[in-house]
């Protein structure tokens, strides 16, 4: 009992001891003896606080990074599948924009020379099989393709169908060597043949061994009796270069395909040939140059006179001041 009466006298004087020294404190700020006090606690305990944050300062940093850690792989997996989602987005959209662009040339020329056709993707091509040139593409009887119909695409002759199956059928393309394709030539109306030289130029010989051989002109199949195996009408190349055969009045030339047959992916198999020969209206226009100015000479100046060059006028100009009208195919 007594030391219980103890006990509450000790905590009664330490209360009253501490009201005062917080009174003091407030009343005389800096000057109050428990700013002694704890400048002296700081002076003492201000190194050991400091050698202790320089301490728990790293690890604290550390197990923050543990814990970050999880947030910044989400965050670098979100962002490279974003990236990577991006760069197939370009991708798929520079191949739709080529597929389109094929696609609408296709249809362009089909149009034109009223050719109904079945498109087509290639999905395998074969350079070497079987000593021949040919492509695999994705058609088939089931679409109505059948054996010796004509293939081509938005430029021009790709080659026949030689064996199809349900789903599938394998097209002989018009560069491999045992290919022979009859034409008419632009310009003189000359017959000829054609036959495939791989992925070099075509060879040409024309019937008429007399007949002239014009690098430029364009050349379109003839056709074959139904349309098979070659419809009328379609493009196939320019003549490139003109060379006389030793020993014979024969001339052959080499001929420059429309068709990118490194670059075969949409194409089109004609079901039912046009009821018209289309001649030349699908030949693409040959290319214009651009004229350009060419100075004539300058009379000679006397000794000691400076000559004052001039041009005469373009091609061009000349022939901007006088149009003269062009004819429109019917």
């Amino acid at each position: 009992m007594g030391r219980d009466r103890h006990t509450r006298i000790i905590l009664v004087l330490l209360l009253l001891t501490a009201f005062t020294l917080i009174t003091l404190n407030l009343r005389q700020g800096s000057a109050s003896p428990a700013g002694d006090l704890r400048r002296l606690g700081a002076g003492v305990f201000g190194p050991l606080e400091r050698v202790t944050a320089a301490v728990v300062r790293p690890i604290s940093g550390a197990w923050q990074d543990v814990t970050s850690l999880g947030s910044k792989n989400r965050t670098i997996a979100t962002l490279t599948r974003e990236n990577e989602q991006l760069r197939t987005e370009l991708r798929t959209s520079a191949l739709a924009r080529a597929r389109a662009a094929q696609l609408d040339a296709l249809l362009h020329l089909a149009g034109l020379g009223q050719y109904k056709i079945v498109p087509a993707q290639v999905i395998a091509i074969a350079p070497a099989q079987g000593f021949s040139w040919t492509a695999t593409i994705d058609a088939g009887s089931r679409d109505g393709i059948a054996p010796e119909m004509t293939v081509l695409d938005g430029q021009g002759l790709v080659g026949r169908v030689r064996s199809v199956t349900s789903s599938t059928a394998t097209v002989v393309l018009a560069i491999d060597p045992s290919t022979k394709v009859a034409i008419r030539m632009g310009g003189s109306l000359q017959i000829g043949v054609v036959q495939g030289n791989g992925l070099g130029p075509m060879t040409l010989q024309l019937l008429d061994p007399r007949a002239s051989l014009v690098p430029g002109d364009p050349l379109v199949t003839l056709g074959s009796t139904g349309g098979r195996p070659y419809v009328a009408g379609v493009p196939i190349g320019t003549v490139d270069r003109v060379a006389l055969t030793p020993g014979t009045l024969t001339r052959e030339a080499t001929v420059t395909p429309y068709v990118d047959f490194t670059a075969l992916y949409l194409v089109g198999v004609v079901v039912q040939p046009p009821r018209t020969d289309p001649r030349f209206a699908l030949v693409p226009p040959r290319p214009t140059p651009t004229p350009t100015a060419t100075p004539t000479p300058t009379a000679s100046a006397s000794p000691g006179a400076t000559p004052t060059p001039t041009a005469s006028a373009s091609l061009g100009a000349s022939s901007s001041a006088n149009p003269s009208p062009r004819s429109t195919g019917g």
